[in-house]
């Protein structure tokens, strides 16, 4: 079985995440949904309440667990025999950023990195824009699974 893991801190998870999962469901047999946990990083709901919301989500689906996780990406992966690291890309800013890791988790582990490119529609959503919007009192439901 390929298992795969897709980490962020998903605060939100967006439906730009979902789709990732998704997508990535039709190239991998199991897919786990890693939640960071940094004490040096500020969210806007608590890490627990995040896992539980996204776990909510997949509660149906025995293809997709959520874990929350600290330290390196690639000890978690490691820890979960993951086969391969799936991000998602929207840019050229998120390309490099995601290239740099993948090059560094491959150099210390030879752990390989999958990018889904956003899909065309949902390019523009990310977790910030989506925290920004509510912050300001704007309905952030079409962006939410």
């Amino acid at each position: 079985m390929k298992k795969a893991i897709f980490v962020g801190s998903f605060d939100p998870f967006t439906i730009g995440h979902a789709d990732i999962v998704k997508r990535a469901l039709t190239i991998t047999d199991h897919i786990v949904i890693g939640v960071g946990i940094n004490e040096n990083k500020k969210y806007s709901t608590p890490t627990e309440e995040r896992i539980k919301t996204i776990a909510k989500l997949y509660a149906d689906n025995p293809k997709v667990e959520v874990k929350g996780y600290e330290g390196l990406t690639v000890d978690f992966a490691i820890r979960e025999e993951a086969q391969c690291v799936v991000k998602g890309v929207r840019n050229v800013k998120d390309f490099e950023y995601e290239r740099e890791q993948a090059d560094i988790n491959r150099l210390l582990t030879g752990l390989e990195t999958v990018i889904l490119f956003a899909s065309p529609d949902l390019a523009c959503i990310s977790s910030s824009m989506v925290r920004t919007l509510a912050l300001n009192g704007k309905d952030i439901t079409p962006y939410l699974p």
